[in-house]
């Protein structure tokens, strides 16, 4: 990866509802205009992102989305009102803050559910991407959301058992497991109690954690070991997300790939990867005739060696000339 960079310029961005979004550019005010999309949803885009790009080449923006990292108000407050964060506020904070800057088109760089948010807007306005470059493709369908809370508990049933159990007696309720297990959690982390928030962003992490144990490289606790404020923060988002699908119609950015069109795609996905298995990568890519899979063989969610010279090589590929 490329030496550590600071930013040029960094803001916060009135995107209206009471929230202010944060924002930082970093690299050459004169290079390639490129935004990342962190995951989570809320997990905050911390400074190692800056390192995927070329200084030299690349004008990278990098922004916290609704309600985490340095954006306001914070999620972790248990007062801090979740209605007016969605993914349709998240595609127009995009925008906003791409008027802002000043820029006409950008490559999207992100992973997780970055790339359920890439695909979202890049769908909603593709004349705006210039390219598109994914790591851990997942397009946040309820199928997948029942897999990551349920599906996969047949690889770690004790742990899934304490997850469920934790959820109390909402756990079994609702149409699904987003209407049912993930909600309770939603419930949960925004109690009034903070004990009763603290216990169950704890409970969800430790979930999070077992299901990527069995991947090679990455931390042990990528979830656990998060400060205690980005965690609930970045539980009661994901929670309130996933509760809700999204919001997005199932299956809708898998049928919509055609609206992508001719933008060129960079799919690198680990074949270890059991929070979100390889098949929604595999289908984004046969509707997709720009995107390329780049199938990582040693790798998993949390990425690793392979994983990391691929997104490099992608992302110099598509970088402005030197």
């Amino acid at each position: 990866m490329y030496p550590p960079t600071e930013p040029y310029d960094q803001g916060l961005l009135d995107v209206g509802d009471g929230q202010h979004v944060y924002w930082e550019t970093c690299g050459n005010p004169a290079g390639k205009p490129a935004l990342v999309v962190h995951g989570g949803p809320g997990s905050g885009c911390g400074p190692s992102w800056r390192r995927w790009f070329d200084p030299a080449r690349y004008r990278t923006v990098l922004f916290d989305q609704r309600g985490c990292g340095r954006s306001t108000p914070h999620a972790a407050d248990p007062a801090t009102d979740l209605t007016h964060n969605t993914t349709d506020h998240l595609i127009a904070d995009m925008e906003r803050l791409r008027v802002r800057l000043g820029i006409d088109r950008w490559l999207l760089m992100g992973g997780s559910w970055g790339s359920t948010l890439i695909l979202a807007y890049a769908q909603r306005h593709p004349e705006r991407v210039s390219e598109i470059v994914i790591s851990g493709v997942t397009t946040t369908r309820r199928a997948e959301i029942d897999w990551l809370y349920r599906g996969v508990a047949r690889f770690f049933p004790a742990q899934w058992e304490a997850f469920r159990s934790a959820a109390g007696p909402y756990a079994d309720t609702g149409d699904g497991i987003a209407g049912g297990l993930v909600a309770a959690y939603a419930r949960l982390t925004s109690a009034a109690d903070p004990a009763v928030r603290a216990r169950a962003t704890e409970d969800w992490c430790a979930w999070e954690d077992a299901v990527l144990s069995l991947e090679p490289s990455g931390s042990a606790r990528p979830y656990g070991d998060r400060p205690s404020a980005a965690r609930l923060a970045m539980v009661r988002i994901a929670a309130h997300y996933f509760a809700h699908g999204a919001w997005l119609p199932e299956g809708a950015l898998l049928r919509g790939a055609p609206l992508l069109g001719e933008i060129p795609a960079t799919l690198v996905h680990g074949r270890l990867d059991l929070s979100s298995p390889l098949d929604t990568a595999w289908h984004l890519a046969a509707a997709w005739p720009r995107a390329t899979l780049r199938v990582v063989d040693d790798a998993g969610h949390k990425g690793g060696p392979t994983m990391s010279a691929a997104l490099l090589s992608a992302l110099d590929a598509y970088a402005a000339p030197a």
